[in-house]
Order: C-alpha cells, then structure tokens, then sequence
C-alpha cells in the first residue's frame, strides 16, 4: 500500500508491478462513515493486479484527511471539491467508482465535469435518502437507531455494522476491525443527500455508466438502485445474497470482475 496526501486529502494508492496496461487510472470515493480504507481491503489489490493505476481518497474529515474536528461543516458540494482536487492530480483523467454516499459524490461531480466513464455501487439516488430512510425506519428501526447514534459521534454495536453493511457470513476478526474504523459522518452532508442538495440528472454529464446494488442492502435496497438506472434510461444489476457493503462482503470479487468486465469492454 502507498498512502499519501493529495494536499490535505489522504489518497491510498496500489499501482500495477509492472507500467499499467489499462488505458485510464481507477479513483474509489467511500460512503458515510468510512474512509478509503474500505477499498484497500480487497478493491484496489485487486484492480492493480488487473493492470490499472488504483487510487481511494478519504473525504475531508475522513480517515487521515484534513480537518477532521470540522465533519460536521462539510457539505456534499465540500466533497465534491475533494473529488475534483484529487481527480486533477491523476496521472490521467480517471474512471469514479462510488459507493453509497460516494456514489451522490460522483453524481454530483458529474453536473460539472466529464469523465470516462463511471461506477455507481449501491449509490445513493439522484431522488435523494428520504425513501430509503423511511423503509429503513419501518423495517429496521434499531438500525436507524445506530446509524442516528454515529451521526452524534457514538458507535453503534457491532451486530448493528453487521446489519448495515452484509448479508453474507462474516468473520469476527475482521468484523471488529472494520467496527473500529467507522466513524461519525457529516449531518450537513446526510441533510444534502435526503433533501437540501440532490443531482439534477439533466444537468450531469451524460457519460457510459455501471449502476450496481445488492439484493439484501437495508440501506440501498434494490428498488432504490433500479431506480437511480431508471433515472439515467440504463439497466441496474443486482447481486444477489449480498448486502451493502459490497466491497467487503465475502463474494466482493464477483462485483470486482463485474465492473473489470465492464470497463474492458468500454476499452478502458
């Protein structure tokens, strides 16, 4: 692993053995309440292994990025102008993969600039969180219970992480060291995202994208992805027996190769 710094912003880098074969560099943005650590577990070894430049920012107030202190005061329009600061600094104008509050981050990039192409894995929708709120609220009001104690800086229990992020059997050793990693997110970028600051999907560049989510996602469920694609006239792939953290579920590699598959055939 390269970690290093992008002006205050930590950026985690795994580059190719050998000089990269694929034409464009990968950059990974995080959901709320992680940081680009998530990606490092199994993404970008993986991708780099593929032959492409991968790279995963942590947001401001995020993992090692600037001014943590600060979270609560950043907005997804702050975020976005991290996405930016990074994404100019690339050795060439890169590939957004983002996951869940990550994937609104690149939607909202979107409305000012182009990219190749772009990456959305159980993204919040362009409608906002209001409907995947009120869902959760009905079927899991103890996880809206955790989520509401880390957005006031708290932990939740590590049954409730559980519930957040998988499906799938999960081991307790890593559990626990994803647990320690979480932190609180910014209630001025959750406000964004459910009401105050949504993409305007006439205005976003319209570039070749892949719209992924998960069958078993209480955060993201599934009709909320069909109809983030619905929105931008394309097709949702769904995962089956997967949960929202799909980077880190244990059948992470099947989405890991869906998305290669994909980019390859965009010749990228």
């Amino acid at each position: 692993m390269n970690a290093s710094f992008f002006g205050e912003i930590e950026v985690i880098a795994r580059l190719p053995e050998a000089d990269p074969v694929r034409p464009r560099p990968l950059l990974f943005v995080h959901g709320a309440y992680a940081a680009a650590w998530c990606w490092d577990e199994h993404f970008l070894p993986y991708f780099a292994k593929q032959g492409y430049a991968s790279y995963a920012l942590s947001l401001s107030g995020h993992g090692g990025s600037r001014r943590r202190e600060l979270l609560d005061s950043y907005s997804i329009d702050d975020y976005v102008d991290d996405l930016v600061e990074v994404a100019n600094r690339m050795p060439g104008e890169p590939v957004l993969i983002g996951h869940s509050m990550g994937g609104m981050v690149v939607q909202k990039y979107l409305e000012r600039s182009s990219a190749p192409a772009a990456v959305l894995l159980a993204s919040v929708p362009p409608q906002g969180l209001l409907g995947s709120a009120l869902g959760l609220a009905f079927r899991k009001p103890g996880l809206m219970t955790d989520l509401n104690r880390m957005l006031g800086g708290g932990h939740p229990d590590p049954q409730g992480l559980r519930d957040a992020l998988f499906h799938q059997p999960q081991d307790e050793a890593k559990l626990m060291r994803y647990y320690e990693q979480m932190q609180p997110e910014s209630l001025r970028a959750i406000w964004d995202m459910t009401l105050f600051n949504l993409p305007s999907p006439a205005a976003l560049h319209r570039v070749p994208m892949l719209i992924l989510g998960a069958e078993h996602d209480n955060l993201i469920p599934p009709d909320q992805v069909e109809m983030t694609a619905r929105t931008y006239e394309l097709e949702a792939e769904i995962f089956p027996g997967m949960g929202h953290g799909m980077m880190l579920e244990a059948g992470w590699k099947d989405v890991a190769s869906r998305i290669c598959k994909w980019l390859k055939s965009h010749r990228m």
